[in-house]
C-alpha cells in the first residue's frame, strides 16, 4: 500500500476527530468546514516533512492536499447524516 494515500486518509481522520471535538464546545457548527480546512492544510504541510512518500513536494500542493483532505472529513460526516436519515 502506498504510504502517501494512507497519509491523506490519516489527515481526513484527524480532521474528523477535530470536528467532533469542536462540536462538543460552544463553537457554532457553521465554522466546522473552515476549521477542518485549516487543520487539514496545516497537517498537509507537516506531513510533507514527516512522510517521505507524501503526494506533495512543495508547500502549495501540500496545503491543497491537506485542505481537500480536511474538507473530506466534513463530507464524510454529511454522508453519514444523509444516509442515516438525520
Amino acid at each position: 500500500m502506498d504510504i502517501g494515500i494512507v497519509g491523506v486518509g490519516a489527515i481526513t481522520v484527524i480532521c474528523y476527530v477535530v470536528a467532533e471535538i469542536c462540536k462538543a464546545t460552544a463553537i457554532d457548527n457553521k465554522w466546522l468546514p473552515v476549521i477542518c480546512g485549516v487543520a487539514g492544510g496545516a497537517l498537509g504541510v507537516a506531513a510533507m516533512y514527516i512522510m517521505p512518500d507524501y503526494p506533495a513536494q512543495d508547500y502549495i500542493t501540500a496545503v491543497a492536499v491537506g485542505i481537500v483532505s480536511g474538507l473530506a472529513a466534513t463530507g464524510v460526516d454529511q454522508i453519514g447524516k444523509q444516509l442515516g436519515g438525520k
